[in-house]
């Protein structure tokens, strides 16, 4: 008899090549994807070379992806780039990326169908767990680990233990991906599903397009998790299957799987949610946010970068102006959104409504550039991580909101749902 699975177990059992696995068991599996970017891969590219490597496993199978500090901030900045930039000439990457061709890492691979469902991708930045949404395990490295799966075409890491979210009833008007991930956790914590696998199902997730559940896998790692995962079907073949660059399989846990935990949500009655500082457990709903004035919003990145977050937005901004008293900064996550958003003129909306629109880059959400915070003013974002001086000065305040309610917080100058406008 088979040993019960689940989607997560069978990855990687696939990718190391046995019969089955179970959580708690250390395996070494070949890697599909080893992704790197400019701040984590010149650390990796120097391992590389101490450990005497000629050239990487596969130049098909290495990415690098410059998208935090670019287009370069700084001296620095542009050195690093450039580690970067030398090293993929040197072993003829197929898949670098610079300038126009270059954006947010998380984004830009599954929309150029590099990443494909039942792939296990590591990459040295810990928001690779993005992946998951497209039925991939994908978790975070570090840059060892990264200059490694280089040279090896191998990760070593242990089977981590599941936990399925299931999500049932119908979403409210502005409530998407972003909400149900801080609504969840909020609810078990950051440190809730430490090296756990998060698996997100139920009809709430099935509904979710594409970019909601690349959304909702993303933030796994904000709980703690080693991968988020959703499984692949209708939605996603659709998606993926003009793009894939490569074969895929789809995975899908089997009934009688064990898991750590299952936790059920009816989310027919949620609020867009709102994570105060300092901590992306610290959510609440829009309802209970109270009067707080806010002096920035980026609506952006690998979370809330994508078509459907900038359309969401434009709908709350079409007609209004941000507040005087606030910078409203977007961001199109890659070059085809950018295109997609200029062509279906949302960037109208946004330049009626005094927004600066940035090229493609991470920029602010980690308090690189193109938004740094002062001391004392608060930001309301798209982003993923609210922590001390994550964009900017230690004294300085982020709170993660959905598109639609950064837009609307834009235009009152302070905390607010869409409902309000």
């Amino acid at each position: 008899m088979p040993v019960p699975m689940t989607i997560t177990e069978k990855i990687l059992a696939a990718h190391a090549g046995v019969g089955s696995v179970r959580p708690g068991e250390l395996i070494t599996a070949r890697v599909d994807i080893a992704l790197g970017n400019d701040i984590t891969a010149p650390i990796a590219i120097a391992k590389f070379k101490e450990a005497g490597a000629g050239c990487v496993f596969d130049r098909d199978k290495v990415i690098l992806v410059p998208d935090h500090f670019t287009p370069t901030k700084d001296i620095m900045s542009a050195m690093q780039v450039k580690a970067v930039r030398d090293f993929a000439r040197e072993q003829n990457l197929t898949h670098w990326f610079e300038g126009g061709d270059s954006g947010v890492e998380h984004a830009l691979l599954p929309e150029k169908g590099l990443v494909v469902p039942g792939d296990l991708v590591i990459g040295a930045d810990s928001h690779t767990c993005t992946y998951g949404g497209l039925g991939a395990f994908a978790t975070g490295s570090g840059s060892t680990d990264l200059a490694a799966a280089m040279i090896t075409g191998e990760v070593w890491l242990k089977v981590p233990e599941s936990i399925k979210f299931v999500y049932k009833g119908a979403l409210q008007p502005w409530v998407g991906a972003k909400d149900l991930i801080l609504h969840t956790i909020g609810d078990i914590g950051v440190d809730g599903a430490l090296y756990q696998a998060m698996e997100f199902c139920g009809p709430a997730i099935e509904g979710l397009s594409l970019e909601g559940r690349l959304t909702m896998a993303n933030m796994a790692v904000e709980a703690g998790a080693k991968s988020g995962i959703v499984a692949p079907d209708e939605i996603t073949r659709k998606y993926i299957q003009d793009r894939a660059r490569r074969p895929y399989t789809f995975y899908a846990s089997d009934q009688d799987a064990e898991y750590a935990r299952i936790i059920e949500y009816d989310v027919s009655r949620l609020e867009p949610q709102v994570a105060f500082p300092h901590l992306p457990e610290n959510t609440r709903p829009i309802s209970q946010a109270g009067t707080v004035p806010i002096q920035q919003v980026v609506i952006g990145s690998c979370t809330n970068g994508r078509i459907e977050d900038l359309q969401s937005a434009a709908r709350v901004l079409l007609g209004r102006k941000a507040d005087k008293g606030v910078r409203l900064i977007v961001i199109p996550a890659t070059p085809a959104v950018y295109r997609q958003a200029m062509e279906q003129g949302l960037f109208a909306i946004f330049l009626d409504a005094g927004a600066v629109i940035s090229p493609p880059t991470c920029g602010p959400c980690l308090g690189g550039h193109m938004g740094i915070l002062a001391k004392g003013e608060r930001a309301a974002a798209t982003t993923n991580r609210n922590f001390v001086g994550r964009m900017g000065h230690v004294e300085s305040e982020v709170y993660l909101v959905n598109p639609a309610v950064a837009a609307a917080s834009a235009v009152l100058g302070r905390l607010a749902s869409p409902d309000e406008l």
